[in-house]
């Protein structure tokens, strides 16, 4: 075997057991907007259907929250199958009535889902979050009573159709050495709160940035923090 390869098995057994490989250097010194001042929990969920054609095999959901703050580096992740072709995740949250303990809350707390999906997801998943069903209350409240966190909720589209090209792509200082844009892109809507950021150089062919949506926003986050936050925690990720 290379050294390569057996440099690279540690790597992914030290995250699957709870280390950490990397931590970025903004948060040891607590720059990090926002994050950094107050304690703060990083949720992804995305669902992975199954080949066209699969029509009988599950849609899997899967939820990934932080864990350690001020660092946000340590992630602990839920995988749950459900129904062929379902964006909406199922289980994010759910209550059942325990013979012994009584009620009991549990679930799972996004999706590749297209624009005219948007608010339908922002509502879904935002209720799961904030509802619960045994009664009216605010719904961390299974955490904490009174507890409401404030919630930013941010889509990412990851298949869409925009290829961004640096203006002058034989200029080395203005692309990586694939020939794609720098980590770093400033493209947005005129009048929603939308953002590209192309945060990895490219190894080969043309870089996809991501397309990042925020619906919901109760932290005030601006534009430059945001995206910043968004380009931060790109580099803190590990393979599974």
């Amino acid at each position: 075997m290379s050294k390569q390869y057996l440099a690279n098995v540690p790597l992914k057994i030290n995250v699957k057991v709870g280390g950490r490989n990397t931590v970025l250097v903004d948060v040891l010194s607590r720059r990090i907007p926002l994050v950094s001042d107050r304690p703060t929990i990083i949720f992804g969920a995305d669902v992975t259907h199954p080949h066209p054609g699969e029509d009988s095999s599950p849609s899997i959901a899967a939820v990934a929250a932080s864990q350690d703050w001020p660092e946000i580096t340590k992630y602990a992740g839920l995988v749950s199958a459900q129904a062929p072709r379902q964006e909406l995740i199922q289980d994010l949250y759910k209550t059942w009535q325990d013979p012994v303990r009584g009620p009991v809350t549990s679930g799972m707390i996004k999706d590749g889902v297209s624009e005219g999906q948007f608010y339908q997801v922002l509502l879904f998943e935002l209720d799961a979050i904030r509802k619960i069903d045994l009664n009216p209350i605010q719904a961390c409240a299974s955490l904490e009573p009174n507890y409401q966190p404030p919630v930013t909720f941010v889509v990412v589209q990851k298949r869409h159709h925009t290829r961004l090209f640096a203006n002058n792509h034989h200029d080395r200082n203005a692309v990586d050495r694939s020939g794609n844009i720098l980590p770093d892109s400033k493209m947005c809507h005129p009048t929603e709160f939308d953002f590209y950021l192309c945060s990895h150089a490219g190894i080969q062919g043309t870089s996809r940035s991501a397309h990042y949506h925020v619906l919901w926003d109760e932290n005030n986050f601006t534009a430059d923090a945001l995206q910043s936050l968004t380009n931060n925690l790109c580099y803190t990720y590990a393979y599974f």
